[in-house]
Order: C-alpha cells, then structure tokens, then sequence
C-alpha cells in the first residue's frame, strides 16, 4: 500500500510497500465474557493497520434507532380504518354558545346616540350553521328575538364561511354588515375548543347600554316648601279628636278570632293611636294600648321596605305619604302597620266633622256582628244490622261509647212483670203448623223472648227459640225503628220475628188482669178477640170482660187435679208469692224450670210436696228427664 502521507497518486510506479512490516494476521474478532462469546468489530487489518470508521450523524443514528424494530420484526401492518361517524350524528345536539352584543346608531334621539343591543351567538357543530338570537327584554319597544335564523353565514366574499376555528373571545366578527364583538362562551364551548387545541382570549365585560342604565336611576324629586302652619293647626284643633271603632278579623290564621278597638286621630297633629276594647273575663292582660300616639305611614320608599322599624323611629325621608283625616271612612278597611281593621262606626262629633269638612253626611253604622250558624243536624250513619240501633248508636256520641240510658222508674214499676202468650207458627211446611210457643214479654225493658216446649217424638228439638231482644215492626225504617209494644198483643194477631209469622192463640191469667187495669193501651180490636175467645170458652162475658184467658194445654186430667188441690189446699199460707219465686229463677223466662231448682223453691215456700196430690202434679207438669212446667203447677194454687 502507498503512503498517504506522501500525497502520491495510487499509481503504477508511483506506490511502494513498507518493507518493515512483518506481521500479516487478521485480528481477533471473538472473545468470551463471563462464559458467553461476544463478537467485536476489527479495528486494525492485516498487517496491523488501523481501518478507517465511518462516522455517521446523529439524525442518521435516529434514523437506525427507528428502523431497529423494522429491521428485526419486519414492517408493521397498518391497522383497520375506524368506523366513519357522520357529522351529523357524531356533533348532534352540540351547540357552541358565545355572548356578544353589537353597537346601533340612534341618529333621532337627544337621550341616546347609540344603542348596545346583547345577543347570544349559537354555533351547531352537526352542519356548521349560526344563529343570532337577542334576549328580549319586555316593553323594549324594539324587535326582539331571533336577528339571524339558522344558516351558514359568509365570511368574505370569497365564498368561505365561518368556521368554529375562527371563533375566539375578545374578537369582532362581521355578519351581514353587523359588527359583533365576542366577549364570552359557555364552559361546554370553552372545553370544546380547548380540546382541539385552540387557546382562548381571557373573557371581557358584557358592554351596557347607557341609556337602560340611566332608566335604572331614581327619579329626582323637586319637593316645594309647605307654607301650611302647625302652630294654626294645633290651636285650632286643639283637643279635637276622632273616634272611630273598628274590627281586626284574625280568624284565618290558627287560634284567631275577631277583636274590636277604638281608633283616635288628633287632629291639633294628625297622631293616630289604637286601643283594644277588654271585656270582662276575656283571658287577655289589660294593657291600655295596641299602639301607642305616633303618626302612621301610608306610603313608603321603595329603599324603606327593610327598615329596621322596630328599632328606628320613622323620618319623613322613609315616607312619603302619611295617613290623614280622609283615609278613615266608615265602612272601608284600613291597614295599619300591616294589620288590617274595618272601620264599623264612629261617633257624632266624628260625623259633623266629616260633613263639614269634607262633605260626606251618610255614615251608616255597619253591622258587624257575627250570627249563629244554624245548629249542624246529626245525623247517624246507617245500621249495619247488628245490635240494637240505640247501641250502634252511641258508638257515634262519644269516642269512648257508654250503654244507652234506660227508663229506670219504669224498670222498677214493672220489674219481673211478665206478660205470656201461646203463639203457633204460620209456615206452609206441614210439620210446623202443630208446634207452638210461648212468647214472653218483659214490660220493664220491652223485650221478647220466645221458647218452644218439647214434645216427645216430634223430630223437633225444642228449647229456647229466641233469646231476650226487642223486635223491629215490619215496614219500619232502620233510622227509627218501631218496637213491639203490649198493646200489638191479643188472640189472633200476627207477630212477625225476624222473617217468621206467629199468631197468637191464648194468653195467661196475668195478661187478662194486665189489661184490665190498662184498658185504655188496648185497641177495640184487641178487646174484643178477648171477648169472642172467652165466649168460646163458655165463660161469663160480663165477669171476663177486658181480661185475658191461661194457657189451655188440652188436657183434662190436668184440670181436674188442679180443680181438686184449689178445693183441699185453699187457705195454706204458701201459696203467696210462689209464681215470682219460680219466675226469678227463670232467667231466659221459658216456663220450665229444672227440677233441683224446683224442689229448692218448693222447699223454701214449705209446700207438702209429699202429698200424693201434688206428687201426681209434678209428674203431670214434668217434661222431659230434667224440666218442669212451673205454669200449670202454679195454677193449682191460685184462687
């Protein structure tokens, strides 16, 4: 190799080799590192000369860096398109909001030269339309509203339109000859723009318009001295004072009610006072006045609403109107320190006063007072069928009901007083028209009760058919009932029970004298079918007039025995009192007793239940294992 230091030309004859040189081995290239083998560049080549290094830039250094997962992994794949969104779905409903106001010209004015008129600027992302809507203000006088309708608005005449790019704010934009200044957006128009890299101006202060502005002020007022005297008027009117009597209504409001005062106006310094009118036992504390002597304010500034005036007394800069004479007119409300009164009389002085001075001569006394409302009617709900109506009735009258009152004399005048009938059942079913009962009736309450006596092989459980109750009249109203009473008792009348027919047969001695000592309680009718059935009977008309006939149970040999114990035992002293004995043990009023209960009574009364006469009658009037018609045995001793 040649020399470069030489600076000879690589050329035949003109190169020489360095004949010192003496080793031609190419360089080590491989070498081990913690027992991994690693590769190194050659730096010298043979003969120990040092090769050349190509030193590349640093963007070409970048460039390989990049290229390095290229050249490894191979170019890389280009992803899939995205799913193409249209405009108008992608920016639906997005609408950028700028507030911005422009200048007009008022050239036929002298209060205004200028007018500044505030619009809101819509932008619709979806088509890249605009609108200019101004707010509208009421009685403006001006055309208000929607300035420009929806539309894509030029902006040079180049045919280009407006962009929201090209919306900022603190920038003037022209639209049909109208310059616009932009001063602010929403917050969704500032995140918008932000986020596509737009830097927004800071905001500006909306521009007002100088006139509405001075519209704001107050008007001035021009207040002409008053040449009106005080000193005249308080010698004039020196101790001539108004009187009026008014009402203050408060009964809107919870535990309100309707109070009088007596209102004096002085005249000597038009001072209103206010005195409530006590009356004895009213539960109020006496004090003098509602309102102490002060002049009263009609009118207030509109700034003077919030006065503290409970604390401050009021100044004529606060008012501007006060209360007079002519404002207290009879018959007209009038409103104090926000409590309204009615004004319903005066007195006379009051009234030449008001005729002279202001010439109003009628000034009725207004009526006032309240009247009674008509008593409200009470009126019970329906009956709903159970119980009797007068205790349904009482669940109505008080929260905590209480048993109906009762007709105490009469329980004691007619206490166990019972009146017995024998009664047959009126039914088209063969097997009752042999069954009878017996109905008793209880004069100290008016109840009836009714039981069946047994007959052995009927097929009829006999017993207790009803129990003590009063009984509602057929064709009665529910709201008020009509019982049955004595006097709907005699032979051949018709009981109707509850949807069941009876019709009276007979009755007992008891009832014959009953109705004898209360004859007028009896119809003709009923008088007369006792006469018809004891004339059947073949007794005395004339001796059983107006009396009632016993119970004839159709047994002769009954009759006979008790005709034949009447004959032997007619002056023992026992025989007194018997019938109330047994009737008190008959709690249900049947007729029957039990027979331990019937010896018991027979026992207390000493009656010779050992004699074989009285012996056959307890069997005679024996019905069924345990029970005894204490009736018919009764009647065995009675005269």
């Amino acid at each position: 190799m040649s020399n470069p230091m030489h600076g000879l030309p690589f050329l035949p004859g003109t190169s020489f080799t360095n004949s010192t040189k003496t080793a031609f081995h190419r360089s080590q290239t491989l070498g081990y590192r913690n027992g991994y083998a690693i590769a190194r560049r050659p730096t010298v080549g043979i003969g120990g000369d040092r090769l050349p290094v190509n030193q590349l830039s640093q963007a070409e250094l970048d460039e390989l860096a990049n290229m390095a997962p290229i050249l490894t992994y191979g170019p890389p794949r280009q992803a899939p398109p995205a799913d193409f969104i249209p405009a108008h779905v992608a920016f639906d409903k997005k609408v950028l909001k700028f507030d911005a106001y422009f200048q007009e010209d008022v050239p036929m004015s002298t209060e205004e030269h200028y007018r500044i008129r505030q619009v809101n600027i819509y932008y619709y992302l979806e088509d890249d339309s605009m609108s200019v809507i101004e707010p509208v203000v009421e009685n403006s006088g001006i055309p208000q509203g929607k300035l420009i309708k929806r539309q894509r608005l030029a902006k040079n005449d180049q045919g280009d339109h407006y962009h929201w790019k090209d919306l900022n704010r603190g920038i003037n934009i022209t639209i049909y000859g109208k310059t616009f200044r932009i001063v602010e957006c929403d917050r969704f128009t500032q995140e918008f723009l932000e986020s596509q890299g737009i830097e927004l101006n800071p905001p500006e202060k909306m521009a007002l318009d100088p006139y509405t502005e001075l519209r704001k002020q107050p008007l001035r007022k021009y207040v002409t001295p008053s040449d009106f005297d005080q000193l005249k008027q308080f010698l004039t009117f020196d101790k001539q004072v108004l009187r009026f009597y008014a009402i203050w209504d408060d009964t809107d409001s919870m535990f309100g009610e309707c109070r009088n005062y007596i209102i004096h106006y002085y005249l000597m310094d038009d001072t209103v006072d206010i005195r409530e009118v006590h009356e004895r036992n009213d539960g109020r504390d006496p004090f003098p006045l509602l309102m102490n002597r002060q002049r009263m304010p009609k009118v207030l500034v509109e700034n003077a609403k919030d006065f503290p005036q409970c604390v401050l007394e009021i100044s004529d800069q606060e008012v501007l109107e006060w209360y007079t004479a002519k404002d207290f007119i009879v018959g007209k409300p009038l409103t104090i320190l926000g409590r309204t009164f009615f004004i319903y009389d005066c007195d006379p002085f009051t009234r030449r006063y008001y005729k002279e001075k202001f010439g109003i001569s009628d000034l009725p006394r207004v009526d006032v007072s309240k009247k009674e409302p008509p008593p409200i009617k009470q009126e019970l709900p329906p009956y709903n069928g159970y119980g009797l109506v007068e205790d349904s009735a009482q669940n109505c009258f008080a929260l905590v009901p209480k048993a109906p009152k009762k007709d105490v004399m009469k329980m004691l005048m007619n206490d166990n007083k019972v009146l017995r009938y024998l009664a047959a059942l009126e039914s088209p079913i063969p097997e009752d028209k042999d069954r009878r009962f017996v109905f008793s009736y209880f004069l100290a309450t008016d109840m009836i009760s009714i039981f069946e006596p047994p007959v052995r092989n009927s097929g009829i459980i006999g017993g207790k058919y009803l129990g003590k109750t009063k009984v509602v009249k057929p064709h009665s109203s529910v709201e008020n009932p009509i019982y049955y009473g004595p006097s709907d008792f005699f032979i051949g009348a018709v009981i109707e029970v509850f949807g069941h027919r009876f019709v009276i047969l007979d009755t007992d001695d008891y009832v014959l004298k009953y109705m004898e000592s209360n004859a007028s309680q009896y119809s003709p009718e009923a008088l007369l079918s006792i006469q018809k059935h004891i004339q059947k009977r073949g007794a005395p008309t004339a001796e059983l007039e107006n009396k009632h006939t016993e119970v004839d149970p159709g047994v002769q040999e009954l009759e006979a025995l008790i005709d034949t114990i009447q004959k032997q035992l007619k002056d023992h002293p026992w025989k007194d009192n018997m019938l109330e004995a047994f009737q008190t043990c008959d709690k249900e009023a049947s007729g029957y007793v039990d027979k331990e209960t019937f010896f018991k009574t027979c026992a207390s009364l000493n009656v010779p239940i050992d004699d074989s006469l009285i012996k056959e009658l307890i069997r005679m009037c024996s019905h069924g294992e345990d029970r005894i018609d204490y009736y018919n045995f009764v009647r065995a001793f009675s005269n």
